[in-house]
C-alpha cells in the first residue's frame, strides 16, 4: 500500500433521492495462508448497523456469523487489536467508519478459534453431507470471463467451488490456454467422450501414468462429476511425456490437435476403438490436374482431419468476407500456363491446364482452421490477420461436392441425395493475442441443453450468440487495407461443426449409463477428493512457524519447520518439536522446551511458565500464514533450571575481555529491564559474572564498528541505546588502562581489532621442488645479504662445481635458523612475547616436481629460472624488500616466525620494527581511511585507466615507500587441515587478518608461505558456486570479504600499474571452429604492436608449439567470433588502441607478407559460390585501398578470373563465418547491392573483417532430383547445426510440439 492509501478520496455513491452517503469497506481475511492474499469488497449505506455488517460479511466470505472478529486495519497492516462490537446496534457512521474513504478492516480468529464455514446449499438429492466441500465459498465477482485476453486471476479457494454452470474449468499450468481449449472441446462432444469411456484400461499391461488415453479418461470423468470449480491438467501432460518446461512454452491449438490425434491412434491400435479418430474427423478429397487440350486427368485421393481456410488471399489486400466464400476459394481450380504448363502424359508435351481439389466425403465432425497466422515478407516477421471472417451456425456443405464426379463415396452421394450434408456449430476456438503469443478460449454449445458456454481455463460461464458474432475479428467499418492493423485482436481460429443425423447424433452417457470400470473410477476419485478435503480441513487448523534449536553438543545453530495442529498442547508440541530436531541422543525431553524467539534479532521474547496445557492455536494467536515471531526449542543440562523470559525484558551478550591474554570470551546472556540504570546493569553483570563492578567497564556494540563505551552511571539502558537484543563488551581488572582515554586504551584497541578480523581460508600453490629453494633465498636477513649473495653466486657458477638445491637448502636454512634464533633470545631481554621454536612440517613439504600449478605456464618457468639467477639488486628493485627498508634489524618479523617453524604466527603488519605487543602498536585510530582517494588525488577517474579498470594499482607511493606502512594490521596464520571434498595433498592455510588491510599488504604477508614475491603470484576469490575470480586492485581493502571466505593462490605474475591481462585466441578462417584459444598474456599501456608481438613469441613457441616469426602473424580485434580491425606493428595500446581488463584479441597466421600497412586500408574475406557446383569455396582475404565497390568488384575479378562485368557479390550476415546453407544462399542473400562504396546502407562496411561472398552472374544453379535435394538438405541441416548457426530465418526459437508415447522423451542432441 502506498503511503496515506486510507486517505484517498473514492468515488460517492447515492442512493435513490435520500442520497445517502455510503461507506466503502475493505476486508482482508488473515485466518488462512490460501485466503490472506484476498480481500473482500463491501460497499455499504452510512447507516448500516454493526450487527447488520458483520452478518454482511459473513454471507460474502462464507463463513458463519458470530465465529469471526473484525478489527481495524490499515491496508496490509493492523493498527488496532480491539475487535469491533458485532452485536452492537450502533451505525457503522458512528462506530468511526468514514464515507468517501478506503475503511481497512482484517477478518480474524475469535477466541483462537478458525471461523467455522458455512454450509454449502445443493438443490440435488445426491449432494450428501459427505459430499459437500470444506473451505470458503467463492467471492462475488471474484470470476468472470472476458471475450477480450486478459489475464485472469483466482484465489485457490475459489477453485474449490463449482461454477454456477455446473460445467468445470480447467487450471492454466502456466501458457496451457491452447490445450485446455482442446481438451474441452472434445469433453463436450458425445461422441468422442462416449467412446472414450467404453475404452478400458489394463493395468497390467501398461503404466496408468505414461497411458494417454487412460489419463484423459480421468480426466473427463472428473469434469463430469466434480464438484470443483477448476481441475489440474498435470496428469495429463505428464502421459505426453512432457516436464514442467513445456507449461511455458505455448504452442498452435491445431497442430495440438494433429499430435493428439496421432497419438491416441498409437495407443488404441488392435482395440475398438483403433478407427475412431478416422470415424468421426476424417474427410477425403481428390487433388486433380486436367489437359485442356485431351481432357486427359491425373488424380489422387488425399485424406484429411481439417480444411485450413486461407483468410487473405497470396498478395490480396482485401480478406474473405465468411467462411462460405473461404471454401469456394479452397476448391477453385488454377490455370497452369505458360512457363507452368502441365506435361500431358497424353498428348506427350507441355499443355495448358485446370488444377485443383475436390471434396469426395464430409466427416461427421467438420473442423475448419482459419489460417491467421502469416509472414510478412517485408518486415520478416510472423503476423496474424485480424480481418473479419463470418461463418454460420449451420453450414450447408453440400454445395462444395462435385456429383458429376464419379469418384464421390456412394453413401456421400446418397446423403447429398436426400439432403442432409448440413452441418451445425458447436464450438469455437477463439485466439486472443498476436502472432508472438496469446491467450486461447473455447466457446462450445451443450448438446444437452443447445446453451453456449465460455471455456476459459478456470472460468466457466454463459454467452450468447451475440458473443459468438463477436469473434468474427475485424472492425465494424469497411473493410480496407488498414482494417486488419486496427481490428481486435480476438477472433476465432478454429471452427468445429457436426453434421445433424439424427441417427448418429448421439448423447452425453449420464452417470447410470457409465461402463462397470467407469463407475469404479468414479468412486475411486471421489475417494480421492474426500481424502484431499480432509487433507484441507488439517491443514487449515495446522499451525506452521519457524523453529530454531542451538544443538547442545555440536553448538550450531538449526533450522527447521514446526507443523503442528492448533489443538494440540504446547507439551505435545515440545515432543514434537523434540523428535524433529533429532535431539534423541543429546538431550532429554524433559530438558527441553519451547520459547517465544526473534530469530532477525536473536531475541528469547517469553517463556511459557504454566501454559504446558494451553492449546497451540491460543499460545500463537491462531492458524496464520505468516507469523511475526519464532520458536526456540530451548536445552538444558540435568542439573540447570530454566531461566524465566518476561515480555518487556531484553536480552544482552556479554563478552568478557582479558587484556593480559588479549582474549574475548563467548557470551553469557543476560536479561535486563530498558529503564534500569547503567550501575544497576553493571551489579546485575556482575552477579552473572562473578566479577566486581567497581572497576567494570562496560562498552556497547550499537552497530558494526561503533563501540560505546557506557560512563555515565545514572543513564539508562534505553537512553544508552540498548534495544531488543544487544552486544556488550566488559573488562574489570585493576590495570591503569581504564585511567587512560577511552579511545588511546587497550580494551579499545583490543575491541576494535576483534570487530575488524576476519577468518580466511586460503589455498596454497603445490610447489616443485625448485620453489623450496626459492623460498629460501626470499628470507632475506637484511644484517647480512652475503647469505643471499653467495648462494645467488652459487647458481650462476658453473653447472659442474654447482651444489644440490638440497644442500644449498639445508645450508642456508641453518644460517638463517641462527640469526633468527639470536633475535628471539634479544626479544625476549626486551621482554617481548617470544616465539615457539617446536619443529613444523608445514614448510618442507615439497610437491612433485610434475604436479605444477594449471597456471604455471612460459612465464612462470621462466620466472623461476629467473629468480634463480638474477642477483640481489634487480629482485630488490623488482619488489619491496625485506632488506631494502629493514636494514636495521636482522630479520623480519613474518620471517622470523617461518623459519622458527612454529604453527602459527601472529604478528601485526609493522614492517619498520620487530613485533610490538598490541597494546603499543595499534594506532590510536586505526580504522584506516582508502588508499584508493589518495592514490587518485587529482587524477580523472574513468573505467579506461589501467588503475580503474584492471585495478593494477601500485604497491608504492611516489617515494617508494610501501603503501602497507601506514598503518599496522593485524595477521595471524596457522596451517588447517581443509575439508575431504579438497584436493588430497593441497596446503592450506588459516587467517585471522584485520580486513582494514589492503590486498597489497595481505600479499606481502603471504609472501613466506607461498615463497615468492607477492608480484609473481595472483589471488583469486572463491565464491560460493566455486567460481574463482582474480582480485588484482591492490590499493583496495579486503572489506568485501567475510568469515570463511576461501582464497586460492595461483604462481604467475600479477599485473602491475597500466597492466591488462589479454586472452589471445587464434583464428583460423577455414576451419569449422574458426576461433580457439591459445594463451593469457599481458599487454602494457604504451606498449607497441610489435613489443607485444616479440613478448608472444616464445611463449606460443613453448606452450602453443607455434614457432613464429614476427612478420609471419598479426594481433586483430575480437567481438564476440568476429574478427575485426587489423591491428599495425606501430600501434600503441591505451593510445591508438582502447584496451581494458579482460580484454581479447585474435592471433592470425599470415601465408605471406603483411598487406594491410595504413589505417585507410579495408581487409574483407571474400568467399566464392559456385552455382553449378552447389558449393562454397574457402575464405580468401582481399584489402582494399578504399571502400569502393568498384574497386572490392576489380580485386574479386583478379582473384578469381571471373570477368568484371558478371561479377556478383553480398554481404554475409550474422557472426563469423556467416554460414548460411547452400540450399538458401543463392535467393536469400541481397545479391549486388546498388551502392557505390562499402560504408553505406545496406553494406554498412566500414571495419576490417567483413565478410563477402562472389558469384559468376552467368553461371546456372545446378537442378537437383528430390533425392539430392533431400540428401543435401541433411547434410546442411547436419553442419549449421553444429556449427551453432539456424538453417531458416526464426526470430525466435520454439520447441517443438510433440507428444512422447512412452512417456518420456529421447535424449536426441540432433534435434530441437
Amino acid at each position: 500500500m502506498v503511503p496515506s492509501e486510507e486517505n484517498q478520496l473514492v468515488p460517492k455513491e447515492v442512493e435513490s433521492a435520500a442520497e445517502e452517503p455510503r461507506v466503502l469497506c475493505i476486508i482482508q481475511d488473515t485466518t488462512n495462508s490460501k485466503t490472506v492474499n484476498e480481500r473482500v469488497t463491501l460497499n455499504v449505506p452510512a447507516s448500516t448497523p454493526l450487527k447488520k455488517l458483520f452478518e454482511d460479511v459473513a454471507s460474502k466470505v462464507g463463513y458463519v456469523n458470530g465465529t469471526f472478529d473484525l478489527v481495524w486495519g490499515n491496508g496490509d497492516s493492523v493498527t488496532d487489536m480491539t475487535p469491533i462490537d458485532q452485536n452492537s446496534d450502533k451505525t457503522i457512521l458512528d462506530a468511526g467508519f468514514e464515507p468517501g474513504k478506503k475503511n481497512f478492516l482484517h477478518l480474524t480468529d475469535k477466541d483462537g478459534e478458525q471461523p467455522h464455514i458455512m454450509q454449502e446449499e445443493s438443490g440435488t438429492t445426491e449432494d450428501s453431507a459427505q459430499d459437500r466441500f470444506i473451505g470458503p465459498l467463492p467471492r462475488e465477482g471474484s470470476v468472470g470471463c472476458t471475450n477480450d485476453y486478459v489475464s485472469q486471476s483466482y484465489s485457490y479457494s475459489s477453485v474449490l467451488s463449482k461454477s454456477e454452470t455446473g460445467y468445470v474449468g480447467l487450471v492454466n499450468q502456466a501458457m496451457t490456454c491452447y490445450l485446455n481449449s482442446l481438451l474441452q472441446t472434445l469433453f463436450m462432444t458425445p461422441e468422442f467422450r462416449n467412446a472414450l469411456y467404453k475404452w478400458e484400461f489394463e493395468e497390467s499391461e501398461e503404466d496408468p501414468v505414461t497411458s494417454i488415453p487412460y489419463q484423459l479418461q480421468r480426466l473427463f470423468v472428473l469434469l463430469q462429476t466434480s464438484k470443483k470449480r477448476a481441475i489440474e491438467t498435470t496428469d495429463v501432460t505428464r502421459s505426453f511425456g512432457w516436464d514442467s518446461s513445456e507449461a511455458w512454452q505455448q504452442h498452435d491449438v491445431q497442430e495440438l490437435c494433429r499430435v493428439m490425434f496421432d497419438a491416441l491412434e498409437q495407443k488404441w491400435k488392435q482395440t475398438e476403438q483403433a478407427d475412431l479418430i478416422n470415424q468421426l474427423y476424417q474427410g477425403k478429397l481428390k487433388d486433380y490436374v486436367r489437359c485442356l487440350e485431351c481432357g486427359y486427368e491425373g488424380w489422387r485421393i488425399d485424406t484429411y482431419l481439417d480444411i485450413p481456410l486461407v483468410i487473405r488471399p497470396y498478395g490480396s489486400n482485401q480478406a474473405f468476407a465468411s467462411v462460405e466464400e473461404a471454401l469456394h476459394a479452397f476448391i477453385q481450380p488454377e490455370i497452369l500456363d505458360g512457363p507452368n504448363q502441365y506435361f500431358c502424359e497424353r498428348c506427350k508435351k507441355k499443355c495448358d491446364a485446370r488444377k485443383g481439389l475436390r471434396f469426395l466425403h464430409f466427416p461427421y465432425l467438420l473442423t475448419l482452421q482459419l489460417k491467421r497466422f502469416d509472414f510478412d515478407y517485408t518486415t520478416m516477421h510472423r503476423i496474424k490477420l485480424n480481418d473479419r471472417m463470418t461463418f454460420p451456425e449451420e453450414l450447408d456443405m453440400s454445395i462444395f461436392i462435385d456429383v458429376e464426379d464419379e469418384r464421390i463415396l456412394p453413401h456421400l452421394l446418397s446423403s447429398f441425395l436426400q439432403n442432409s450434408l448440413l452441418y451445425e456449430l458447436f464450438s469455437v476456438m477463439v485466439h486472443s493475442g498476436s502472432a508472438a503469443g496469446g491467450h486461447y478460449y473455447a466457446c462450445i454449445k451443450s448438446f444437452s441443453d443447445d446453451q453456449w458456454y465460455s471455456f476459459n481455463d478456470q472460468h466457466v460461464s454463459k454467452v450468447t450468440q451475440e458473443d459468438i458474432k463477436k469473434t468474427y475479428g475485424g472492425s465494424s467499418g469497411s473493410r480496407g487495407y488498414y482494417s486488419s492493423a486496427f481490428a481486435s485482436s480476438t477472433n476465432a481460429y478454429m471452427l468445429i461443426y457436426r453434421l445433424k443425423d439424427p441417427a448418429r447424433n448421439a448423447k452425453f452417457l449420464e452417470s447410470h449409463e457409465f461402463p462397470d470400470h467407469i463407475k469404479q473410477l468414479v468412486q475411486k476419485e471421489r475417494e480421492l477428493e474426500e481424502q484431499e478435503k480432509r487433507q484441507r480441513e488439517i491443514e487449515r487448523n495446522t499451525c506452521k512457524i519457524k523453529l530454531f534449536c542451538m544443538h547442545p553438543t555440536k553448538q550450531i545453530m538449526m533450522e527447521n519447520k514446526l507443523e503442528v495442529h492448533k489443538d494440540r498442547t504446547l507439551k505435545e508440541a515440545v515432543g514434537i518439536a523434540y523428535k524433529l530436531m533429532d535431539l534423541e541422543d543429546a538431550v532429554p525431553l524433559d530438558c527441553c522446551r519451547l520459547v517465544k524467539y526473534d530469530e532477525f534479532h536473536d531475541y528469547l521474547e517469553r517463556s511459557y511458565e504454566g501454559e504446558e496445557d494451553t492449546p497451540m492455536g491460543l499460545l500463537l494467536g491462531g492458524v496464520k500464514s505468516t507469523y511475526m515471531f519464532d520458536l526456540l526449542l530451548e536445552t538444558r543440562r540435568p542439573d540447570q533450571v530454566f531461566q524465566c523470559y518476561k515480555p518487556g525484558e531484553v536480552m544482552v551478550k556479554v563478552h568478557v575481555v582479558d587484556l593480559k591474554t588479549e582474549s574475548v570470551a563467548p557470551p553469557i546472556s543476560v536479561r535486563a529491564y530498558l529503564n534500569q540504570t547503567v550501575l544497576e546493569f553493571k551489579q546485575l553483570i556482575s552477579k552473572a559474572t562473578h566479577l566486581p563492578a567497581e572497576t567494570m567497564r562496560v562498552v556497547l556494540e550499537r552497530c558494526y564498528n561503533d563501540l560505546r563505551l557506557l560512563n555515565v552511571s545514572s543513564k539508562t539502558l534505553k537512553a544508552e541505546g540498548f534495544f531488543r537484543s544487544n552486544k556488550v563488551f566488559i573488562e574489570s581488572s585493576e590495570s591503569s588502562d581504564r585511567h587512560m582515554a577511552y579511545t588511546d586504551s587497550h580494551l579499545w584497541k583490543l575491541l576494535d581489532r576483534h570487530a575488524n578480523t576476519i577468518r580466511l581460508y586460503v589455498s596454497l600453490p603445490e610447489q616443485s621442488p625448485g620453489s623450496q629453494f626459492r623460498r629460501s633465498v626470499y628470507q632475506k636477513p637484511s644484517g647480512d645479504t652475503s647469505n643471499l649473495d653467495e648462494a645467488c653466486e652459487r647458481v650462476k657458477g658453473p653447472a659442474g662445481n654447482m651444489k644440490s638445491v638440497e644442500a644449498i637448502l639445508e645450508e642456508s636454512t641453518e644460517k638463517l635458523k641462527s640469526l633468527s634464533l639470536q633475535q628471539q633470545q634479544q626479544e625476549g631481554d626486551n621482554g617481548d612475547s617470544s616465539k615457539s621454536t617446536e619443529a613444523s612440517d608445514f614448510e618442507n613439504i615439497e610437491s612433485p616436481s610434475n604436479e605444477i600449478d594449471s597456471s604455471a605456464s612460459a612465464e612462470n618457468r621462466e620466472l623461476e629460472n629467473q629468480i634463480q639467477i638474477s642477483d640481489p639488486e634487480n629482485l630488490q628493485s623488482e619488489e619491496r624488500s625485506d632488506s631494502d627498508v629493514n636494514n636495521d634489524r636482522s630479520t623480519s618479523s613474518v620471517d622470523s616466525d617461518i623459519l622458527s617453524s612454529s604453527h602459527s604466527s601472529d604478528t601485526l603488519c609493522n614492517v619498520d620494527s620487530a613485533p610490538i605487543p598490541l597494546a603499543n602498536g595499534l594506532d590510536s585510530h586505526s580504522i584506516t581511511s582508502s588508499r584508493r582517494s589518495k592514490a587518485n588525488q587529482g587524477k580523472k577517474e574513468t573505467w579506461d585507466t589501467a588503475e580503474e579498470d584492471s585495478g593494477t594499482d601500485s604497491e608504492y607511493d611516489e617515494s617508494g615507500k610501501s603503501r602497507g606502512e601506514t598503518q599496522y594490521m593485524y595477521f595471524k596464520s596457522e596451517p588447517y587441515t581443509a575439508d575431504e571434498g579438497s584436493v588430497e595433498g593441497q596446503k592450506w592455510l588459516m587467517v585471522h587478518v584485520d580486513k582494514r588491510i589492503t590486498l597489497s599488504a595481505f600479499k606481502q604477508q603471504l609472501e613466506p608461505f607461498v615463497g615468492v614475491p607477492s608480484s609473481h603470484f595472483k589471488v583469486f576469490r572463491v565464491y560460493a558456486s566455486n567460481q574463482e575470480f582474480e582480485s588484482v586492485r591492490l590499493n583496495e581493502t579486503l572489506s568485501s570479504f567475510s568469515d570463511d571466505n576461501k582464497i586460492t593462490i595461483r604462481l604467475g605474475r600479477a599485473l602491475k600499474k597500466g597492466e591488462y591481462r589479454v586472452k589471445v585466441y587464434q583464428l583460423l578462417v577455414n576451419e569449422p571452429e574458426p576461433c580457439k584459444f591459445l594463451l593469457d598474456a599481458v599487454f602494457a599501456k604504451g606498449m607497441t604492436v610489435r613489443q607485444s608481438k616479440e613478448e608472444l613469441l616464445p611463449q606460443l613457441r613453448e606452450q602453443c608449439g607455434l614457432d613464429l616469426t614476427i612478420d609471419r602473424f598479426r594481433l586483430r580485434k575480437k567481438t564476440w567470433k568476429n574478427p575485426g580491425t587489423v591491428f599495425l606493428d606501430y600501434h600503441i595500446y591505451e593510445e591508438d588502441i582502447n584496451i581494458s581488463s579482460n580484454w581479447e584479441v585474435f592471433l592470425e597466421i599470415l601465408d605471406g607478407i603483411e598487406k594491410m600497412k595504413s589505417m585507410s586500408q579495408l581487409a574483407v574475406l571474400s568467399r566464392r559460390w559456385r552455382p553449378s557446383e552447389m558449393k562454397l569455396d574457402s575464405f580468401q582475404e582481399v584489402v582494399l585501398e578504399s571502400s569502393s565497390v568498384d574497386e572490392l568488384k576489380d580485386k574479386l575479378s583478379e582473384l578469381s578470373g571471373i570477368p568484371l562485368e558478371n561479377i556478383e557479390f553480398a554481404k554475409g550476415r550474422g557472426t563469423f563465418p556467416c554460414d548460411i546453407s547452400i540450399l538458401e544462399i543463392h535467393q536469400d542473400l541481397d545479391w549486388n547491392p546498388k551502392v557505390s562504396t562499402l560504408n553505406v546502407w545496406p553494406l554498412y562496411i566500414c571495419d576490417d573483417g567483413a565478410v563477402i561472398f562472389y558469384r559468376d552472374k552467368t553461371e546456372e544453379l545446378m537442378e537437383l532430383t528430390d533425392e539430392q535435394r533431400n540428401e543435401l538438405m541433411k547434410k546442411e541441416s547436419s553442419r549449421l547445426q553444429k556449427t551453432g548457426h539456424r538453417v531458416t530465418y526464426s526470430p525466435r526459437k520454439e520447441k517443438a510440439l510433440k507428444i512422447y508415447l512412452d512417456g518420456a522423451p529421447n535424449k536426441d542432441l540432433t534435434q530441437d
